[in-house]
């Protein structure tokens, strides 16, 4: 099945199903001489695996990475880097009884049409379990782009359902199980205990930036960096909108307010007044943070019973039972970080074999 492989010149490969032995990527084109073990990769996998609070999917893998190729004593030699991750605690006879219907906001119906056959078991390839290779990856990326550029990752919740959530500190945001950069979570929790009990679940809204960015990646025309940050964005799971910026906002601003002002800056370069732009312009970093934002769509998998047909086209009615996360959002902060780096690790790649002799190095 093509579409597996995100990147030109550092291109991961995805590969595995939700309930498979195994779940994994390659990453071709990594840079050689850069030491790295599994240790540089659990972290992330660590902020992103299951089980880990009562407000996400109860499924229990410790997301344990193995690095099978690609590494020899202890350092990246430049060939294709296989980052392996075992599932161990699927539980497929959840999905026993809706392997000939179709689930609603699922890829089930999707998938049978334009294959002809899909694997039912926690979603099979279209799971969000297929996530935890890109984080594996994007760690690697993000070890590479702070040692070149001192270029770091992060992200946090800015909006669960309705539920709007203030920004008091990017410290925040590993001290709770939301992602939240606020200290009392209280509201939060609140919020997610009544729509557990409902049976319900809710969409979600993230924010990642990425900061110490170098000026001048991005090939336009068909090459932006913000186009190829929104086409990784969007195919994180449930991800329904990307913004650069100000993105949607932007509609409302008038050219005076929007236009980020340039000033003098130090040793000669220029700085901005503002990021309206989220760090990209006709394309291209300007050397401000990076800025994007997403919008995930409620849980598909819920209680409540819903209309739908099974494979005989008969009508019938869904309750998906299991271990589901009641907002897929809260588990998709260290996903979307991973996402943005690998775009700006490929594109850094890419501008130093254009340009790298053509002008200054990479601030």
């Amino acid at each position: 099945m093509s579409g597996n492989t995100l990147g030109t010149l550092f291109a991961v490969t995805n590969f595995g199903e939700s309930h498979g032995p195994a779940i994994g990527c390659v990453i071709d084109g990594c840079p050689p001489g850069m030491a790295l073990s599994e240790a540089d990769i659990q972290p992330d996998l660590d902020r992103r695996r299951p089980g880990t609070s009562k407000f996400v999917t109860q499924r229990n893998e410790a997301d344990q990475v193995e690095i099978l190729s690609g590494v020899y004593e202890g350092k990246t030699t430049g060939t294709p880097i296989c980052l392996l991750i075992r599932n161990t605690d699927q539980r497929s006879k959840d999905y026993g009884e809706i392997a000939q219907t179709f689930r609603p906001g699922h890829a089930d119906y999707t998938y049978w049409r334009k294959f002809g056959i899909r694997d039912p078991r926690g979603g099979g390839r279209s799971s969000a379990r297929l996530t935890a290779p890109t984080v594996a990856a994007g760690a690697v990326a993000k070890k590479w782009l702070r040692e070149q550029f001192g270029t770091t990752f992060r992200g946090c919740m800015t909006h669960v359902g309705e539920l709007a959530i203030g920004f008091e500190g990017w410290e925040h945001v590993h001290d709770n199980p939301f992602f939240a950069p606020v200290a009392d979570v209280s509201a939060i929790e609140d919020y997610m205990n009544a729509l557990r009990k409902s049976g319900d679940s809710c969409g979600a809204r993230l924010r990642v930036t990425a900061q110490r960015m170098p000026v001048g990646l991005g090939e336009p025309i068909y090459g932006r960096l913000d186009a190829d940050i929104a086409h990784a964005l969007m195919g994180l799971n449930a991800v329904k909108g990307v913004e650069i910026g100000d993105g949607f906002a932007s509609a409302a601003h008038r050219g005076s307010m929007h236009g980020d002002s340039l000033l003098p800056g130090a040793g000669g370069g220029a700085r901005f007044a503002t990021n309206h732009d989220g760090g990209v312009l006709g394309g291209i970093s300007s050397g401000q943070d990076l800025e994007a934002a997403i919008t995930i769509k409620p849980t598909s998998s819920i209680l409540v019973p819903r209309a739908s047909l099974n494979t005989e086209g008969e009508p019938v009615e869904v309750v998906t039972k299991g271990r589901h996360d009641p907002c897929v959002g809260i588990r998709a902060t260290p996903i979307a970080e991973a996402l943005l780096a690998l775009v700006v690790m490929d594109h850094a790649l890419r501008d130093r074999g254009q340009c790298g002799q053509a002008r200054a190095p990479l601030e």
